[in-house]
C-alpha cells in the first residue's frame, strides 16, 4: 500500500510556493490569445490500491489550448478504471517552477472540470457522481523540453497517470 501523505504534502508545498509567485490578479480575466496547443496521450497508470477489476491502460487522448499567461482549457477521452469510455472537460492554470535551461522547464498544473463516464455499478466509485457527471480537480507536475511535454497526474486517492504530449 502506498503512503499518500508525503506525495500529497509535497505537491501542496510545491503548489503553494509556485502559486504565490506565478499568479496575480493582473492575470485575471485570462486572455483568449492562443499561445500553443498540447496534444497528449497516456503512457502509464498505477492505482494506489490495485483491484483485480482495475484497468491500467487508459488510452487517453487529450488536447489543451494554452494562452500566454499560462491559463488553459482542455478535453480528454480515456477508458476509466473500469473500462468505461470517459470524458474530462476542464480549465486550469500552469505554474512554472524551474527553468532547467533555455529549452527545458519544470512546471505544475492544476485543472478543474467535469468528469463523465462512471456509470451503472461504478457510478459511486467517484464522489459527487449522482447524475453520472462529477466535478474533478487534478494536480500534476511535469517537464517541458522544446516541443515535448510529460506530466505525472494524481487522480485523487485512486492513483496516478504518466502522460506524454507534443506542443503544436
Amino acid at each position: 500500500m502506498w503512503r499518500l501523505t508525503p506525495w500529497l504534502g509535497g505537491l501542496v508545498g510545491i503548489w503553494l510556493s509556485a502559486s504565490t509567485s506565478a499568479f496575480s490578479l493582473s492575470d485575471w480575466p485570462p486572455t483568449f490569445t492562443l499561445d500553443h496547443t498540447l496534444v497528449q496521450i497516456s503512457l502509464l497508470t498505477r492505482h494506489f490500491d490495485p483491484q483485480p477489476e482495475h484497468n491500467n491502460h487508459q488510452r487517453l487522448l487529450g488536447i489543451e489550448l494554452h494562452n500566454p499567461d499560462h491559463w488553459l482549457a482542455g478535453a480528454a477521452r480515456f477508458k476509466n478504471s473500469y473500462e468505461q469510455p470517459t470524458w474530462y472537460v476542464y480549465a486550469g492554470r500552469e505554474f512554472p517552477l524551474w527553468q532547467l535551461n533555455e529549452d527545458a522547464n519544470v512546471r505544475a498544473k492544476l485543472t478543474g472540470g467535469l468528469l463523465r463516464g462512471y456509470k451503472d455499478e461504478y457510478r459511486d466509485k467517484i464522489p459527487l457522481n449522482h447524475l453520472e457527471v462529477a466535478p474533478a480537480l487534478l494536480p500534476s507536475i511535469g517537464v517541458q523540453w522544446e516541443r515535448l511535454e510529460s506530466d505525472l497526474i494524481i487522480f485523487g486517492t485512486a492513483g496516478m497517470m504518466l502522460t506524454a504530449g507534443l506542443r503544436l
